[in-house]
Parts: structure tokens; C-alpha cells; sequence
């Protein structure tokens, strides 16, 4: 029988016979503690806050809320389970596939009941066998070496060594975390070929969408969504496809797929939450919100932006009641992270909302001066961005006066109006004073103006040029769009340009500071792991000491 000695184990199980068994069993392996969880919730909160050796856990809770496999997903979306914990899944489903899928995602494997105690022990030593093997990889990313842990699976998946096809799902990872997502493509096409697994037909369309090709990713997932229509994950980066193309009624059908798929996934709730918000669905906007709040307040899978959009329902909805209590279910949230600046940006939003509420006019204009001020700072991103757009439609609609709002507006629209997509999301966001919403658009078309007008310039036969006034316009703007035009001129006719070198010295910095390469329409905390891809826990967790 497997060894585990003074090694932790959790047994996640609703029914106390069958977890009284595990337990038991996890003893005579060796265990030195073992810990019960009869609920997800509370089995959550136990992963989130301590670490085990070993968790075996139920699939089914017939009496609670959620699966085992919506646990398992999103601890491994937040980047919850650390490489050395061995995760096992237990169900008496033997026709349940996708228990096998979400077993291999999380590294590790399933059992089907009725079993052995010699059984759970074999699969639990094959778990670990499997850590030994690949810790050279783990090890590299545990040290940030991302860079030889890649390789290091490419020479896995080229020699067919144990574990290759494991091997090649964490390197094409490593590969779209590094923007290399041509090798990255490559990679998940060798697997389809040599074994066609939906977790690599699934990378394919995440390369595609990483490289800027959403037309592409969204045939690759209509195909695969053909073969496979419980696939959740799918659906997720259908919904990202969706938005980028600025298709959103698209998108929404594909978060309802994923929602009704796992209806007790926090994660998958607060997207689908979020963009209904966006679309002005206000009423499922709230119900799909204020579920995502009963299931996971206080769990680290809860974004703080779901409370802020709240929170604007409750404004518009005049509940200062409701207000209040959003804003202070932030405050907590930033009493255990002070020190991110994501989190008190969130709990400002709320701050002035209920100001506003109150009608407290003073101190609404000297809180939004503030935040005006920090609109062309790199850390001022597109959530906080569309939260002040909505601050300012709503003192609008009260007919406050602010006398630099026409010129704070322009600066916001020039900065963020970087796609249709995104241009649109800003534009909702000013639902509750339209004219704003039809300034950001003409904003929108302004940028694609200066953008045509360099091009021009290049097509003329003077393409430095064009590099010069889209750098000067980006330094102006801090449009990633703008930004990146510049780059891609200069990267496409630097033969021609003389001082080529120079002028990317120029550009590069502009680049890393406004992330240009990496501009895309993400709903909710950017920090958070896409679906599809492997938990690496240090490039997932998120630092919310630095955001």
C-alpha cells in the first residue's frame, strides 16, 4: 500500500459513510492528519487558506451547491492547488468523461466506485510518481525560469518520455505565457495529430485568439463545441472570441452555456454577470451577480468588481441600504489586502457612489478630481476606466456640473478606445447619460483617423513618417492601439528606415509600459487565470501586493 506517511490529506465527501471510509483508509496509508469537509464551500475555504499533501474528493453533492469538478476548476483558475498536492476525484459516473478531463487538467487523476483501498493508493502513487518525474519543470517554474521550463517539455514531448503528452500541455502554457503564440500553436497541433485531446483542439483556438486572429479561434471552437457540447471551457474562450470580434450577444449565449454547465462556478458567474451588465441586462446582470456574492464573498475566486457593478444597480435603483452594504463588503476585502491598488480603486468607486446617493456634491467632485487625475497613469487600466466613465454618466444624469468633464472624457476615450469591442464596453458603460456614450464612439473613430493618416503616410513612401507621428500620437494618447500601429510600421519597413534601431529604442518603452502587444478586451480581474490552460500556480496567483 502507498506510503504517505506525515503527509496531510483533505477528504472532500457529503455522505459521512463514504468519508469515514477514505478517511480511515488515507490513516492506514500513513497520513498524519486528515481532514473532513461534508461542502464545497467549506472544502473551498480549507484549499484557499492551507495546503495538503493529498485531497480526494467527491464528485457529486446531491444536498449542496456545486460539483466537485466546479471546486477543482476554479481553485485551479485562481491558482489555488500547488504542484506538490496531489488532487483526486472520486464518482460513481464511470460515463462521466469530463471528470477525466477536469482530473488531467489539475495534473492529476480520478476513480471510478466502487474501490479498493489499494486502488485510491495506486492512483495516488502514480500521482506522485508523475510530480517526481516532471519536478525538474515544476521546479523551473516554481523559480520563474520559464523560459528552460518550456524547453525542458518540448524535449519531453519530442523524446515521447513519460508524461509526454502532459509534458507538451504545460509547455504550450509556458509558450502563450511568453506571447510566443505561433510556437505555442504548433505545439497544441502536434498533440491533435499525434492523440486529438479537446484540451489541445481548446489550445489551438486560445493560440489563435492570442495572436490576434478571433475569426480564426472561433471556427476552431464552433468545431470543437460540435464534437463535444459539455465542454465549459470552450464556451469560455468562445465568449472571449466573441467579444473581440465585438459580438456580444454571441458571447453572452456562449457565458450562458458555461453558467448552466457549472451553475455553481464563482468565476463563470461573475463573467457572465459582467458582460450582461455591460449589454444593459440589468436584471440577469444582478441575479447572475448577487448568487456569485452568496456562493464566494469571502473566497479568493471573488472579484471585487462584481460589488462595484452591484453597487451601481443599487445607486440607479436609489437602495442606499444595498449601496452600503456593497461598499462595505469592499472594505473588508481591502482590510485583508491593503496594499492593493486594484482593491481600493474598487472601494473608491463605491465610496463616491454612495456619495453621490447621499448628494454629498463637494466631496463626489473632489473624489472624481482625483480620479481624473490618474486617468493617463499605466496602472489606470480599462475596469477603472469604464467605472469612472459610469461614475460620470451618472452626475450627468443628475445634472451636476464638472467643468473639465468634456476634456477628461476626451483624454479617457483617446487612451482607451483602442477596438470596436472595447470602445463599445466604454460606451454601455455611459448608458445612464447617452451622450456620452456617443462622444466615446466618435472617439473611437478619431483614433482610427489618426491611425489612417500615418498609414497613409507609409503607403506614400514615407513610412518614418508615419513611425514618428504614431509614436508622437501614442505618447500624446497612451493608445495601445496607436502605440502598437507604431511598432508594426516600423517593424515592417525597417529595411527603408534608416534609424530603424533608434526609433524602436524609442517605441519598446511605450510598449512595456501600456502593455500595447498584449490589448485585449478581458472581462473582469486580468490577473485571472483564461480557461483552458494548466494551472501554473506562480504565473496564476495573483499579486494583489502589486496590482
Amino acid at each position: 500500500m502507498m506510503d504517505l506517511y506525515g503527509a496531510s490529506a483533505l477528504v472532500v465527501d457529503g455522505n459521512p459513510t463514504s468519508r469515514s471510509i477514505l478517511v480511515a483508509q488515507l490513516r492506514d496509508m500513513g497520513a498524519r492528519t486528515v481532514a473532513q469537509s461534508p461542502r464545497i464551500a467549506d472544502a473551498r475555504r480549507q484549499l484557499e487558506f492551507r495546503t495538503f499533501d493529498v485531497v480526494v474528493c467527491e464528485q457529486n453533492f446531491p444536498n449542496d451547491r456545486g460539483t466537485g469538478q466546479e471546486l477543482l476548476d476554479d481553485l485551479r483558475r485562481a491558482g489555488l492547488l500547488p504542484f506538490a498536492t496531489v488532487f483526486i476525484m472520486v464518482t460513481a459516473e464511470a460515463s462521466y468523461a469530463r471528470v477525466a478531463e477536469a482530473a488531467e487538467s489539475a495534473l492529476d487523476s480520478y476513480l471510478l466506485k466502487p474501490f479498493t483501498a489499494n486502488q485510491l493508493a495506486q492512483r495516488i502513487g502514480q500521482a506522485r510518481h508523475r510530480k517526481a518525474v516532471l519536478k525538474d519543470i515544476f521546479d523551473a517554474v516554481e523559480a520563474r525560469e520559464f523560459e528552460r521550463a518550456a524547453q525542458l517539455c518540448l524535449r519531453r514531448f519530442e523524446q515521447r518520455a513519460d508524461y509526454w503528452l502532459y509534458s507538451a500541455r504545460v509547455g504550450a502554457e509556458l509558450l502563450l505565457r511568453l506571447q510566443r503564440f505561433d510556437e505555442a500553436q504548433r505545439l497544441y497541433e502536434a498533440v491533435v495529430a499525434a492523440k486529438a485531446l479537446p484540451w489541445a483542439k481548446l489550445g489551438v483556438a486560445r493560440a489563435q485568439l492570442d495572436a490576434g486572429q478571433p475569426q480564426k479561434a472561433s471556427a476552431t471552437l464552433h468545431n470543437l463545441i460540435g464534437e463535444d457540447a459539455s465542454y465549459a471551457d470552450a464556451y469560455d474562450v468562445m465568449g472571449r472570441a466573441q467579444i473581440e470580434l465585438g459580438n456580444f450577444d454571441a458571447a453572452l449565449a456562449a457565458y450562458q452555456m458555461a453558467t448552466e454547465l457549472t451553475p455553481h462556478s464563482i468565476s463563470r458567474l461573475q463573467r457572465h454577470g459582467m458582460l450582461a451588465h455591460y449589454c444593459g441586462q440589468t436584471e440577469r446582470a444582478e441575479e447572475l451577480l448577487s448568487r456569485s456574492v452568496r456562493l464566494g464573498l469571502d473566497s479568493k475566486m471573488f472579484d471585487a468588481q462584481s460589488l462595484v457593478l452591484l453597487g451601481f444597480m443599487r445607486l440607479q435603483a436609489s437602495d442606499r441600504k444595498g449601496l452600503q452594504r456593497y461598499w462595505e463588503d469592499a472594505q473588508r476585502m481591502l482590510e485583508r489586502h491593503p496594499d492593493s491598488r486594484r482593491l481600493q480603486r474598487l472601494a473608491e468607486v463605491l465610496e463616491i457612489a454612495l456619495l453621490l446617493h447621499d448628494a454629498q456634491v463637494a466631496r463626489v467632485l473632489a473624489k472624481l478630481r482625483t480620479m481624473m487625475a490618474e486617468l493617463l497613469d499605466e496602472t489606470f487600466d480599462f475596469e477603472a476606466a469604464c467605472n469612472l466613465t459610469t461614475l460620470l454618466a451618472y452626475v450627468a444624469q443628475r445634472a451636476i456640473q464638472i467643468d473639465e468633464v468634456e476634456q477628461r472624457l476626451t483624454e479617457l476615450g483617446r487612451r482607451f478606445c483602442t477596438s470596436k469591442a472595447l470602445a463599445a464596453l466604454l460606451a454601455q458603460a455611459a448608458a445612464p447619460h447617452p451622450p456620452y456614450a456617443v462622444r466615446l464612439m466618435a472617439l473611437h473613430h478619431e483614433v482610427l483617423g489618426i491611425i489612417e493618416r500615418a498609414m497613409r503616410q507609409s503607403l506614400a513612401g514615407n513610412p518614418r513618417a508615419a513611425v514618428l507621428e504614431l509614436l508622437q500620437q501614442g505618447a500624446d494618447t497612451r493608445n495601445a492601439k496607436i502605440i502598437e500601429s507604431a511598432w508594426g510600421v516600423l517593424k515592417r519597413y525597417e529595411v527603408q528606415i534608416t534609424d530603424a534601431a533608434a526609433l524602436a529604442e524609442q517605441i519598446q518603452p511605450w510598449r512595456q509600459r501600456y502593455q500595447s502587444f498584449a490589448n485585449r478586451p478581458l472581462i473582469g480581474d486580468k490577473a485571472a487565470r483564461q480557461a483552458g490552460g494548466v494551472s501554473l500556480r506562480v504565473m496564476d496567483i495573483k499579486t494583489v501586493e502589486t496590482d
